[in-house]
């Protein structure tokens, strides 16, 4: 008899990984889009939340495709974490695209070709299918066999006769030997709720049926259980998914190219880079599903963090890749002032091009005060599980406020290894002293260097 033992929910594990942006739940507004000083795991930054508030608004209402949005402000300022909080505020359902400026410098591939598939994976398609349907659960099967045509002491599937079962009808169906083989395949038997695709032959084993013997002998069974599905056997049914233009054009590439049959006999690489005749046709099949009413297109987001690493060439990309139909919406994330554009000898805003900051947004984020410092190493010390006593935390907030939000927050994870390894529940301002003499900010690094210029390299 196997041995079986219940499990308290305290002793059951779960991926836990704490990152710089996972106390992120979204902008932190009111319902007349106002920010709270602190909700939703951002403080401070009400200007800025409330203008990207108007922004997610637009997003959700296809009011904003093919807009550019900068956030702009000095380092450390909550850029990136506006703009997680923007996708939080979006939903699962609407694709967000997160890269760094420098992403696109690739070997292998050109720019502007790593930039337009992230843009296209930025837009999703939702597809709705009407298909005709075989459904029911298996009350009666029988597989027939025949001799295999290379080796006659082997048998192969034939043909199957099914009985299918709903709670309005019952049916007995005749089915060749690719469907015998998906059945045998996925184990099906008496008991199954299974769908049979009438016009692909395509088997989908749904679980097993709750009314069956079967669903009703075991108490403790792995296996999934559905209720039987009600109507007629054969029925229309629509399926919905969602796809991104991404993935539609790397299946018409595949399909163009025989599925990588050339590859296999001729020893010829998978290109790639996707023509772009496949793009329009893409693009074009997209546009009468959408006027048919049978998909939707949900615009996403593509942030690029760190966006004065593009180049003129990327600029000029962007710029014409945003007048066409379908395009997401582009965030754009610097920490530069006046500043050379990539690639030139022009200097200017951002180090972006003037004409593409002519067509944007700017949104700008300011430095924190103490209170807004001191609020978020609060929420980083309870996302990372932290017992913090109040001294170290005044502690820590002077820190952030002297060099910047970035070092404290190091300085709490590492003060929090220092108090674990003295065997600490609390981290206490002793903690804190520590690592902030074993460690050293930015203008303490660049004094440090100063003090050793004459015996260092020079490149």
């Amino acid at each position: 008899m196997p041995v079986i033992k219940e499990v308290s929910p305290t002793a059951s594990r779960r991926f836990e990984r704490i990152g710089a942006h996972t106390h992120i739940k979204g902008l932190g507004l009111d319902k007349n889009l106002k920010a709270v000083k602190v909700k939703d795991g951002m403080v401070g930054q009400e200007k800025a939340r409330e203008a990207a508030g108007l922004v997610v608004q637009m997003i959700k209402e296809g009011k904003l495709s093919g807009k550019t949005v900068i956030l702009a402000g000095p380092p450390g300022t909550g850029k990136t974490a506006i703009a997680v909080a923007i996708s939080r505020e979006l939903g699962p359902n609407v694709p967000f695209i997160q890269m760094s400026g420098s992403e696109i410098y690739s070997s292998e591939r050109k720019k502007t070709e790593v930039l337009i598939e992230a843009m296209r994976k930025c837009i999703g398609v939702e597809v709705h299918e009407m298909r005709k349907v075989y459904e029911g659960e298996v009350v009666g099967i029988d597989i027939r066999t025949a001799p295999h045509p290379y080796n006659p002491y082997q048998k192969v599937p034939e043909s199957v006769r099914i009985t299918l079962k709903t709670a309005k009808q019952e049916k007995t169906i005749e089915a060749g030997a690719s469907i015998a083989q998906q059945i045998i395949q996925q184990g099906i038997t008496e008991g199954y709720v299974i769908q049979i695709d009438a016009e692909t032959g395509r088997v989908a084993n749904l679980g097993l049926s709750l009314e069956s013997a079967k669903g009703k002998t075991y108490d403790v069974d792995t296996r999934e259980k559905v209720p039987r599905p009600a109507g007629d056997v054969l029925k229309d049914k629509e399926f919905v998914y969602t796809l991104t233009l991404a993935d539609m054009d790397e299946i018409n590439a595949r399909n163009r190219a025989g599925g990588g049959f050339f590859s296999l006999l001729f020893g010829g690489s998978e290109t790639k880079e996707i023509d772009t005749e496949i793009r329009a046709a893409v693009d074009e099949s997209v546009k009468k599903m959408v006027d048919e009413g049978t998909a939707f297109i949900h615009p996403g987001v593509l942030f690029i963090d760190d966006s004065h690493l593009l180049d003129l060439e990327a600029f000029s990309f962007l710029g014409r890749a945003l007048e066409s139909e379908l395009v997401p919406i582009i965030i754009l994330a610097t920490n530069r002032g006046i500043t050379t554009i990539r690639g030139t000898d022009v200097k200017s805003p951002l180090g972006f091009p003037l004409d593409l900051i002519d067509r944007s947004v700017i949104i700008a984020t300011e430095e924190y005060d103490a209170d807004s410092i001191k609020e978020i190493l609060r929420i980083r010390a309870r996302e990372e599980n932290v017992t913090l006593d109040d001294d170290a935390l005044e502690k820590l907030t002077a820190i952030g406020a002297k060099s910047s939000l970035r070092y404290a927050v190091q300085l709490l994870s590492l003060a929090t290894q220092n108090a674990a390894t003295v065997k600490r529940k609390n981290v206490t301002v002793e903690d804190v002293d520590r690592v902030d003499a074993l460690f050293m900010d930015v203008t303490e690094a660049s004094e440090h260097l100063r003090k050793y210029e004459e015996k260092l390299m020079y490149h």
